[in-house]
């Protein structure tokens, strides 16, 4: 089982880590000034997430309901690091529109994958 998953771990520990480790371990961004620059950091791994789970198991969808049932996983994920870090960390704080770009990367790697499904063709072996 972690073979075949093993993408999709270590991108959800690299998540996990980012979520929940002091903001003190980041320093502080002085030459970026992007604001709301964090949750563009949500939608995209996220979305990264959502992929590395689509590609490693694209042959094992039955059908769109599935898929999407799967996206709970990472959705499920977004909710209990946002709870973790109201709950555990000292400098962090969880947020609505952090889940929100959570959710966001999900449903847009969901939307590309629906998108391109009918093109992908499985190498020959």
């Amino acid at each position: 089982m972690i073979r075949k998953n093993k993408f999709t771990i270590l991108t959800t520990l690299l998540i996990i880590y980012l979520s929940l480790a002091g903001s003190q371990t980041f320093g502080s961004g002085g030459f970026i000034n992007i604001p709301y620059i964090d949750k563009i950091g949500h939608f995209g791994l996220y979305f990264i997430l959502m992929a590395v789970i689509i590609l490693e198991h694209r042959n094992r969808f039955r059908d769109t309901r599935h898929l999407l049932l799967i996206a709970l996983i990472p959705f499920s994920l977004g909710i209990l690091m946002e709870l973790m870090q109201m709950a555990i960390t000292s400098d962090r704080r969880g947020e609505i529109l952090d889940a929100l770009a959570d959710s966001a990367g999900i449903v847009a790697a969901v939307y590309l994958w629906l998108v391109f499904r009918p093109y992908y063709r499985e190498p020959v072996k």
